[in-house]
């Protein structure tokens, strides 16, 4: 039982990190040649992304392909290219702000869990270098020791993030209503459902149509990578 009194739940893409580490995990195995056709791989990676951000994928539309990816490897193999994947692409972008930002709520005693979409393959060690001890994610599911391309579960995708989350509280005995305050994290309107639910949602590095809505509505909002936005005219992919 914990004796938190706060609950601070965080997306991961673009919220967390300046990028989206399920388009970066299949980009980096297409550019490696670990993905079939380079070309038609990274093609697939495109279209899911621009289907994703305008709000038209489903996560069974996502895992044909992106734990279609993990099928075609052993864990041995995957477990390497993931050190690699991790060393090349995601430590450089992990940010010192956003780091602070997890310790300032760890610091202070907050249930701290990082609530994504993205496989726990993909997250699981991206978790870990920010330091947070929970991850709710899409679980790709195993079978004799190797993933089946499909997903165990509820995906934790848009309402199912909700579903997810208060899976993981009863499973320690507790629920929302547990906590003083419960804060999400995100940057995406496709987690309207979980920000809808908590006491204090924020909207970081928001999507135009998010920072719209927490506008609207009175919401936080939080730049974290707004040099980046400055510099770069627009939150990179």
């Amino acid at each position: 039982m914990t004796t938190s009194t706060r609950l601070a739940l965080f997306d991961l893409d673009h919220t967390l990190l300046p990028l989206d580490s399920d388009y970066q995990w299949a980009d980096y195995l297409a550019r490696t040649g670990r993905a079939g056709d380079p070309a038609e791989a990274q093609r697939r990676n495109e279209e899911l992304m621009e289907r994703y951000n305008a709000g038209q994928l489903t996560a069974e539309q996502s895992a044909e392909f992106m734990l279609g990816l993990l099928a075609r490897a052993s864990m041995p193999e995957l477990a390497r290219w993931h050190e690699s994947f991790m060393a090349e692409v995601i430590r450089p972008a992990i940010r010192d702000n956003a780091i602070e930002l997890v310790q300032r709520h760890m610091a202070r005693g907050d249930l701290c869990a990082i609530v994504t979409a993205t496989n726990d393959f993909v997250t699981a060690p991206i978790a870990r270098a920010f330091g947070i001890p929970h991850l709710i994610a899409t679980v790709a599911e195993t079978r004799q020791g190797r993933y089946t391309g499909r997903i165990h579960g509820v995906p934790s995708f848009q309402a199912g993030k909700i579903v997810r989350v208060d899976d993981w509280l009863s499973g320690m005995g507790l629920t929302r209503n547990t906590f003083q305050e419960s804060c999400f994290y995100s940057d995406s309107p496709n987690d309207l459902p979980l920000l809808e639910v908590v006491t204090r949602p924020i909207a970081t590095n928001p999507s135009p149509a998010l920072r719209e809505v927490a506008l609207q509505r009175g919401w936080e909002v939080l730049d974290l990578f707004k040099e980046m936005q400055d510099t770069k005219g627009g939150m990179p992919a």
